[in-house]
Protein backbone atom coordinates (compact mmCIF):
# COMPACT_ATOMS: atom_id res chain seq x y z
CA UNK A 1 0.00 0.00 0.00
CA UNK A 2 1.39 3.39 -1.04
CA UNK A 3 1.68 5.98 1.74
CA UNK A 4 1.22 9.67 0.97
CA UNK A 5 1.78 12.70 3.20
CA UNK A 6 -0.51 15.61 2.35
CA UNK A 7 0.39 19.14 3.50
CA UNK A 8 -2.62 21.44 3.67
CA UNK A 9 -3.57 24.65 5.47
CA UNK A 10 -7.31 24.06 5.62
CA UNK A 11 -9.79 21.26 6.18
CA UNK A 12 -11.89 22.16 3.16
CA UNK A 13 -12.99 20.70 -0.14
CA UNK A 14 -9.65 19.64 -1.59
CA UNK A 15 -8.63 17.62 1.46
CA UNK A 16 -11.94 15.75 1.41
CA UNK A 17 -11.49 14.94 -2.28
CA UNK A 18 -7.93 13.72 -1.64
CA UNK A 19 -9.26 11.53 1.18
CA UNK A 20 -12.01 10.06 -0.99
CA UNK A 21 -9.56 9.35 -3.83
CA UNK A 22 -7.10 7.75 -1.38
CA UNK A 23 -9.82 5.41 -0.09
CA UNK A 24 -10.78 4.40 -3.65
CA UNK A 25 -7.16 3.72 -4.59
CA UNK A 26 -6.14 2.06 -1.35
CA UNK A 27 -3.61 4.76 -0.51
CA UNK A 28 -2.67 5.34 3.14
CA UNK A 29 -3.04 9.12 3.50
CA UNK A 30 -1.63 11.16 6.39
CA UNK A 31 -2.32 14.85 6.85
CA UNK A 32 0.19 17.48 7.98
CA UNK A 33 -1.70 20.67 8.82
CA UNK A 34 -1.89 23.69 11.06
CA UNK A 35 -5.62 23.02 11.50
CA UNK A 36 -5.37 19.40 12.60
CA UNK A 37 -7.38 20.03 15.77
CA UNK A 38 -10.49 20.30 13.59
CA UNK A 39 -10.16 16.71 12.39
CA UNK A 40 -10.82 13.53 14.34
CA UNK A 41 -8.37 11.17 12.63
CA UNK A 42 -10.43 10.86 9.42
CA UNK A 43 -8.05 8.43 7.67
CA UNK A 44 -7.14 6.25 10.63
CA UNK A 45 -3.75 7.91 11.05
CA UNK A 46 -2.88 10.74 13.42
CA UNK A 47 -2.46 14.09 11.66
CA UNK A 48 0.96 15.73 12.03
CA UNK A 49 0.70 19.23 13.58
CA UNK A 50 2.73 21.97 11.84
CA UNK A 51 2.80 25.74 11.54
CA UNK A 52 3.35 26.87 7.97
CA UNK A 53 4.48 30.32 9.05
CA UNK A 54 7.43 28.71 10.87
CA UNK A 55 9.10 26.59 8.21
CA UNK A 56 12.25 25.69 10.18
CA UNK A 57 10.38 24.83 13.37
CA UNK A 58 7.71 22.92 11.48
CA UNK A 59 10.31 21.00 9.48
CA UNK A 60 12.02 19.85 12.67
CA UNK A 61 8.69 18.95 14.28
CA UNK A 62 7.55 17.15 11.14
CA UNK A 63 10.75 15.11 10.86
CA UNK A 64 10.52 14.18 14.55
CA UNK A 65 6.90 13.13 14.17
CA UNK A 66 7.57 11.09 11.03
CA UNK A 67 10.54 9.32 12.61
CA UNK A 68 11.07 5.95 10.96
CA UNK A 69 7.76 5.96 9.11
CA UNK A 70 8.13 5.60 5.37
CA UNK A 71 6.21 7.73 2.89
CA UNK A 72 6.22 7.04 -0.83
CA UNK A 73 4.88 10.41 -1.94
CA UNK A 74 4.00 13.93 -0.82
CA UNK A 75 1.43 16.44 -2.06
CA UNK A 76 0.54 19.97 -1.03
CA UNK A 77 -2.53 22.20 -1.13
CA UNK A 78 -1.62 25.90 -0.90
CA UNK A 79 1.51 28.00 -1.30
CA UNK A 80 2.89 27.82 2.25
CA UNK A 81 2.19 24.07 2.59
CA UNK A 82 4.12 23.50 -0.65
CA UNK A 83 7.21 25.14 0.91
CA UNK A 84 7.20 22.72 3.85
CA UNK A 85 6.29 19.77 1.62
CA UNK A 86 9.33 20.46 -0.54
CA UNK A 87 11.65 20.49 2.48
CA UNK A 88 10.25 17.23 3.84
CA UNK A 89 10.35 15.55 0.41
CA UNK A 90 13.96 16.62 -0.01
CA UNK A 91 14.89 15.24 3.43
CA UNK A 92 13.40 11.82 2.59
CA UNK A 93 14.37 11.78 -1.11
CA UNK A 94 10.73 11.68 -2.21
CA UNK A 95 10.04 13.00 -5.75
CA UNK A 96 8.58 16.52 -5.54
CA UNK A 97 9.51 20.07 -6.45
CA UNK A 98 12.92 21.15 -5.05
CA UNK A 99 12.82 23.54 -2.07
CA UNK A 100 14.63 26.29 -4.01
CA UNK A 101 12.08 26.08 -6.84
CA UNK A 102 9.12 26.30 -4.47
CA UNK A 103 10.70 29.26 -2.69
CA UNK A 104 11.14 30.98 -6.06
CA UNK A 105 7.45 30.47 -6.81
CA UNK A 106 6.69 32.07 -3.46
CA UNK A 107 8.79 35.19 -4.18
CA UNK A 108 7.59 37.37 -7.06
CA UNK A 109 10.89 39.23 -7.33
CA UNK A 110 13.02 36.08 -7.51
CA UNK A 111 10.64 34.53 -10.02
CA UNK A 112 10.92 37.61 -12.26
CA UNK A 113 14.72 37.36 -12.09
CA UNK A 114 14.62 33.70 -13.11
CA UNK A 115 12.20 34.42 -15.97
CA UNK A 116 14.50 37.18 -17.25
CA UNK A 117 17.57 34.93 -17.00
CA UNK A 118 15.76 32.30 -19.08
CA UNK A 119 15.01 34.84 -21.83
CA UNK A 120 11.31 35.14 -21.08
CA UNK A 121 9.77 38.59 -21.61
CA UNK A 122 9.39 40.46 -18.32
CA UNK A 123 8.15 43.99 -17.59
CA UNK A 124 10.41 46.55 -15.99
CA UNK A 125 10.50 45.62 -12.29
CA UNK A 126 12.26 46.32 -9.01
CA UNK A 127 11.90 45.72 -5.27
CA UNK A 128 10.98 48.64 -3.04
CA UNK A 129 11.89 48.73 0.64
CA UNK A 130 8.88 49.10 2.90
CA UNK A 131 11.01 50.78 5.56
CA UNK A 132 12.34 53.40 3.12
CA UNK A 133 8.86 54.66 2.29
CA UNK A 134 7.25 55.29 -1.10
CA UNK A 135 8.79 58.53 -2.38
CA UNK A 136 12.00 57.29 -4.01
CA UNK A 137 10.23 54.25 -5.45
CA UNK A 138 7.41 56.43 -6.80
CA UNK A 139 9.95 58.55 -8.69
CA UNK A 140 11.58 55.42 -10.12
CA UNK A 141 8.39 53.60 -11.12
CA UNK A 142 7.18 53.28 -14.72
CA UNK A 143 3.56 54.37 -15.16
CA UNK A 144 1.14 52.77 -15.20
CA UNK A 145 2.65 50.27 -12.77
CA UNK A 146 1.50 47.54 -10.41
CA UNK A 147 2.56 47.16 -6.78
CA UNK A 148 2.52 43.63 -5.36
CA UNK A 149 3.34 41.90 -2.08
CA UNK A 150 6.14 39.41 -2.73
CA UNK A 151 4.47 36.36 -1.26
CA UNK A 152 0.68 36.75 -1.28
CA UNK A 153 -1.52 35.03 -3.86
CA UNK A 154 -4.98 35.35 -5.46
CA UNK A 155 -4.38 39.05 -6.32
CA UNK A 156 -4.37 39.98 -2.64
CA UNK A 157 -2.65 43.34 -2.17
CA UNK A 158 -2.08 43.84 -5.91
CA UNK A 159 -2.82 47.46 -6.86
CA UNK A 160 -2.37 49.46 -10.06
CA UNK A 161 -0.99 53.01 -9.84
CA UNK A 162 -1.18 55.49 -12.70
CA UNK A 163 0.83 58.30 -11.13
CA UNK A 164 3.01 59.05 -8.07
CA UNK A 165 0.04 60.02 -5.90
CA UNK A 166 -1.69 56.71 -6.56
CA UNK A 167 1.64 54.96 -6.01
CA UNK A 168 2.01 56.42 -2.52
CA UNK A 169 -1.58 55.48 -1.63
CA UNK A 170 -1.10 51.93 -2.88
CA UNK A 171 2.25 51.62 -1.07
CA UNK A 172 0.68 52.62 2.24
CA UNK A 173 -2.26 50.27 1.73
CA UNK A 174 -0.03 47.27 1.02
CA UNK A 175 2.25 48.09 3.95
CA UNK A 176 -0.76 48.20 6.28
CA UNK A 177 -2.08 44.91 4.89
CA UNK A 178 1.24 43.16 5.44
CA UNK A 179 1.51 44.53 8.97
CA UNK A 180 -2.03 43.44 9.84
CA UNK A 181 -1.45 39.93 8.49
CA UNK A 182 1.90 39.60 10.34
CA UNK A 183 3.72 39.16 7.04
CA UNK A 184 7.48 39.49 7.50
CA UNK A 185 8.32 40.72 3.99
CA UNK A 186 10.50 43.84 4.02
CA UNK A 187 9.94 44.72 0.37
CA UNK A 188 7.20 44.87 -2.21
CA UNK A 189 7.42 44.41 -5.96
CA UNK A 190 6.94 47.25 -8.44
CA UNK A 191 6.56 46.43 -12.11
CA UNK A 192 5.23 47.97 -15.28
CA UNK A 193 1.58 47.22 -15.96
CA UNK A 194 1.11 44.57 -18.64
CA UNK A 195 -1.98 45.17 -20.81
CA UNK A 196 -3.86 42.30 -22.39
CA UNK A 197 -6.15 39.38 -21.64
CA UNK A 198 -5.42 37.18 -18.66
CA UNK A 199 -5.37 33.38 -18.49
CA UNK A 200 -4.70 30.63 -15.97
CA UNK A 201 -2.92 27.40 -16.82
CA UNK A 202 -3.11 24.17 -14.87
CA UNK A 203 -0.34 21.62 -15.32
CA UNK A 204 1.85 18.93 -13.87
CA UNK A 205 5.56 18.11 -14.04
CA UNK A 206 6.83 14.54 -14.23
CA UNK A 207 10.51 14.17 -13.37
CA UNK A 208 11.31 17.51 -14.99
CA UNK A 209 8.92 17.22 -17.96
CA UNK A 210 6.07 19.80 -17.72
CA UNK A 211 2.66 19.11 -19.24
CA UNK A 212 -0.25 21.52 -19.57
CA UNK A 213 -3.56 20.04 -18.45
CA UNK A 214 -5.92 22.98 -19.06
CA UNK A 215 -6.02 26.63 -20.09
CA UNK A 216 -8.65 28.83 -18.44
CA UNK A 217 -9.95 31.98 -20.09
CA UNK A 218 -10.69 34.87 -17.72
CA UNK A 219 -13.34 36.73 -19.74
CA UNK A 220 -13.75 39.67 -17.36
CA UNK A 221 -11.17 42.42 -17.96
CA UNK A 222 -8.55 42.75 -15.22
CA UNK A 223 -7.27 46.28 -15.65
CA UNK A 224 -7.18 47.57 -12.06
CA UNK A 225 -6.97 49.37 -9.80
CA UNK A 226 -7.52 45.94 -8.18
CA UNK A 227 -7.44 42.57 -9.91
CA UNK A 228 -10.25 40.45 -8.52
CA UNK A 229 -10.71 37.22 -10.44
CA UNK A 230 -14.27 36.18 -11.18
CA UNK A 231 -14.89 33.74 -14.04
CA UNK A 232 -12.67 30.87 -15.22
CA UNK A 233 -13.75 28.91 -18.32
CA UNK A 234 -12.04 25.99 -20.05
CA UNK A 235 -11.22 25.01 -22.75
CA UNK A 236 -9.86 28.33 -23.97
CA UNK A 237 -11.50 30.10 -26.88
CA UNK A 238 -8.18 31.52 -28.09
CA UNK A 239 -6.75 30.38 -31.43
CA UNK A 240 -4.69 27.21 -31.63
CA UNK A 241 -1.60 29.33 -32.31
CA UNK A 242 -2.21 31.50 -29.23
CA UNK A 243 -2.77 28.46 -27.03
CA UNK A 244 0.38 26.83 -28.37
CA UNK A 245 2.37 29.96 -27.53
CA UNK A 246 0.88 30.04 -24.03
CA UNK A 247 1.78 26.39 -23.44
CA UNK A 248 5.33 26.85 -24.73
CA UNK A 249 5.91 29.92 -22.57
CA UNK A 250 4.48 28.30 -19.43
CA UNK A 251 6.71 25.26 -19.94
CA UNK A 252 9.74 27.54 -20.26
CA UNK A 253 8.72 29.35 -17.08
CA UNK A 254 8.28 26.08 -15.16
CA UNK A 255 11.74 24.98 -16.22
CA UNK A 256 13.24 28.38 -15.38
CA UNK A 257 11.91 28.05 -11.83
CA UNK A 258 13.24 24.52 -11.52
CA UNK A 259 9.96 22.73 -10.75
CA UNK A 260 10.54 18.99 -11.01
CA UNK A 261 7.68 16.71 -9.95
CA UNK A 262 4.13 17.65 -9.05
CA UNK A 263 1.35 20.09 -9.99
CA UNK A 264 1.63 23.75 -10.90
CA UNK A 265 -0.81 26.61 -11.43
CA UNK A 266 0.29 29.48 -13.67
CA UNK A 267 -1.08 32.94 -14.45
CA UNK A 268 -0.22 34.89 -17.61
CA UNK A 269 -1.19 37.76 -19.86
CA UNK A 270 -1.43 37.68 -23.65
CA UNK A 271 -1.24 40.70 -25.95
CA UNK A 272 0.09 41.71 -29.36
CA UNK A 273 3.66 41.26 -28.08
CA UNK A 274 3.00 37.66 -27.02
CA UNK A 275 2.81 35.85 -23.68
CA UNK A 276 3.91 37.47 -20.42
CA UNK A 277 4.18 35.28 -17.36
CA UNK A 278 2.71 36.70 -14.18
CA UNK A 279 3.53 33.87 -11.79
CA UNK A 280 3.69 30.11 -11.31
CA UNK A 281 2.64 28.37 -8.10
CA UNK A 282 4.01 24.97 -7.05
CA UNK A 283 0.55 23.56 -6.24
CA UNK A 284 -2.79 22.89 -7.95
CA UNK A 285 -5.50 25.49 -8.42
CA UNK A 286 -6.88 26.46 -5.04
CA UNK A 287 -9.91 25.32 -3.11
CA UNK A 288 -13.32 24.85 -4.66
CA UNK A 289 -12.14 26.12 -8.06
CA UNK A 290 -10.72 22.67 -8.76
CA UNK A 291 -14.32 21.40 -9.10
CA UNK A 292 -14.33 23.03 -12.55
CA UNK A 293 -11.82 20.44 -13.79
CA UNK A 294 -12.68 16.81 -14.57
CA UNK A 295 -10.55 14.30 -16.44
CA UNK A 296 -11.45 11.17 -18.38
CA UNK A 297 -14.87 9.96 -17.23
CA UNK A 298 -15.07 12.46 -14.38
CA UNK A 299 -11.89 12.13 -12.33
CA UNK A 300 -11.30 15.19 -10.10
CA UNK A 301 -8.01 17.06 -10.28
CA UNK A 302 -7.05 15.95 -6.76
CA UNK A 303 -7.23 12.28 -7.76
CA UNK A 304 -5.06 12.96 -10.80
CA UNK A 305 -2.48 14.67 -8.54
CA UNK A 306 -2.61 11.79 -6.07
CA UNK A 307 -2.19 9.16 -8.79
CA UNK A 308 0.76 11.11 -10.20
CA UNK A 309 2.37 11.46 -6.77
CA UNK A 310 2.30 7.71 -6.10
CA UNK A 311 3.86 6.98 -9.48
CA UNK A 312 0.93 6.04 -11.70
CA UNK A 313 1.12 6.89 -15.40
CA UNK A 314 -1.38 9.70 -16.06
CA UNK A 315 -0.17 10.50 -19.59
CA UNK A 316 -3.42 9.25 -21.11
CA UNK A 317 -5.71 11.39 -18.96
CA UNK A 318 -7.30 14.34 -20.73
CA UNK A 319 -9.97 16.88 -19.85
CA UNK A 320 -13.50 15.50 -19.92
CA UNK A 321 -15.54 16.34 -23.01
CA UNK A 322 -17.43 19.62 -23.14
CA UNK A 323 -16.71 22.91 -21.43
CA UNK A 324 -16.79 23.92 -17.79
CA UNK A 325 -16.24 26.93 -15.61
CA UNK A 326 -16.45 28.53 -12.22
CA UNK A 327 -17.42 31.97 -10.97
CA UNK A 328 -15.79 33.14 -7.76
CA UNK A 329 -18.55 35.34 -6.38
CA UNK A 330 -16.94 38.69 -5.55
CA UNK A 331 -17.49 40.62 -2.34
CA UNK A 332 -19.07 43.93 -3.44
CA UNK A 333 -18.26 45.84 -0.24
CA UNK A 334 -16.93 45.36 3.24
CA UNK A 335 -19.25 44.59 6.13
CA UNK A 336 -20.79 41.68 8.00
CA UNK A 337 -22.36 38.90 5.96
CA UNK A 338 -25.99 38.16 6.81
CA UNK A 339 -27.50 35.87 4.19
CA UNK A 340 -28.01 35.09 0.49
CA UNK A 341 -31.21 35.03 -1.56
CA UNK A 342 -31.96 33.31 -4.85
CA UNK A 343 -29.63 30.34 -4.35
CA UNK A 344 -32.22 27.76 -5.41
CA UNK A 345 -33.14 29.87 -8.46
CA UNK A 346 -29.48 30.08 -9.41
CA UNK A 347 -29.08 26.32 -9.03
CA UNK A 348 -32.10 25.86 -11.29
CA UNK A 349 -30.48 27.60 -14.26
CA UNK A 350 -29.90 25.07 -17.06
CA UNK A 351 -26.25 24.05 -17.16
CA UNK A 352 -25.46 24.90 -13.53
CA UNK A 353 -23.69 22.12 -11.64
CA UNK A 354 -23.84 23.74 -8.24
CA UNK A 355 -23.95 27.00 -6.30
CA UNK A 356 -22.01 26.94 -3.03
CA UNK A 357 -22.18 29.91 -0.65
CA UNK A 358 -19.10 29.76 1.56
CA UNK A 359 -19.65 32.97 3.54
CA UNK A 360 -21.12 32.38 7.00
CA UNK A 361 -23.63 34.52 8.88
CA UNK A 362 -21.77 37.01 11.05
CA UNK A 363 -18.55 36.74 9.05
CA UNK A 364 -16.64 39.98 8.51
CA UNK A 365 -16.13 40.55 4.79
CA UNK A 366 -13.41 42.54 3.09
CA UNK A 367 -13.14 42.98 -0.69
CA UNK A 368 -9.84 43.07 -2.54
CA UNK A 369 -7.13 44.18 -2.21
CA UNK A 370 -7.25 43.41 1.53
CA UNK A 371 -9.70 40.53 1.30
CA UNK A 372 -8.73 36.88 0.94
CA UNK A 373 -12.07 35.18 0.30
CA UNK A 374 -15.21 35.13 -1.84
CA UNK A 375 -18.92 34.94 -1.08
CA UNK A 376 -19.04 31.56 -2.77
CA UNK A 377 -18.72 29.72 -6.07
CA UNK A 378 -20.92 28.91 -9.06
CA UNK A 379 -20.10 25.93 -11.30
CA UNK A 380 -21.39 25.28 -14.82
CA UNK A 381 -20.95 22.80 -17.66
CA UNK A 382 -22.12 23.05 -21.27
CA UNK A 383 -21.20 22.07 -24.79
CA UNK A 384 -19.01 25.11 -25.43
CA UNK A 385 -17.13 27.74 -23.38
CA UNK A 386 -19.31 30.66 -24.48
CA UNK A 387 -22.42 28.94 -23.14
CA UNK A 388 -20.63 28.18 -19.86
CA UNK A 389 -19.85 31.87 -19.44
CA UNK A 390 -23.44 32.91 -20.21
CA UNK A 391 -24.76 30.31 -17.78
CA UNK A 392 -22.52 31.50 -14.96
CA UNK A 393 -23.63 35.11 -15.49
CA UNK A 394 -27.32 34.15 -15.60
CA UNK A 395 -27.01 32.25 -12.33
CA UNK A 396 -25.10 35.06 -10.66
CA UNK A 397 -27.80 37.56 -11.66
CA UNK A 398 -30.34 35.60 -9.62
CA UNK A 399 -28.35 35.92 -6.39
CA UNK A 400 -28.69 38.66 -3.82
CA UNK A 401 -26.64 39.18 -0.68
CA UNK A 402 -27.29 41.09 2.52
CA UNK A 403 -24.15 42.66 3.97
CA UNK A 404 -24.54 44.80 7.06
CA UNK A 405 -22.34 47.77 7.76
CA UNK A 406 -19.61 46.81 10.20
CA UNK A 407 -19.38 49.12 13.19
CA UNK A 408 -15.87 50.08 14.37
CA UNK A 409 -14.75 48.42 17.59
CA UNK A 410 -14.55 50.91 20.45
CA UNK A 411 -11.15 51.28 22.04
CA UNK A 412 -10.78 49.06 25.09
CA UNK A 413 -14.08 47.23 24.48
CA UNK A 414 -14.48 43.79 23.01
CA UNK A 415 -17.10 42.79 20.47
Amino acid sequence: MARLLLFAATTGYQIRVFAEAARRLGVDLTLATDRCHVLEDPWGDRAIPVRFGDVIGSLCACLDEIGDRRFDAVAAVGDEPAVLAADVASAYDIPFHPPAAVQACHDKHLARQLFAAAGLPVPQFFRASLAAGPDAAARRAPYPCVLKPLGLSASRGVIRANDPAEFRTAFARIKALLRKSNNKDRHLQVEAYIPGREFAVEGIVTHGAPRVLAIFDKPDPLEGPFFEETIYVTPSRESAAAQREMCETVIRAVRALGLYHGPFHAELRFNESGVWMLEVAARPIGGLCSKALRFGEGMPLEELVLRHAIGEDIAGLRLADGASGVMMIPIPRGGVYQDAAGVDDARGVAGIDDVIITAKAGQALAPLPEGASYLGFIFARAGDPAEVERTLRRAHAKLGFRIATALPTLSGRGQ
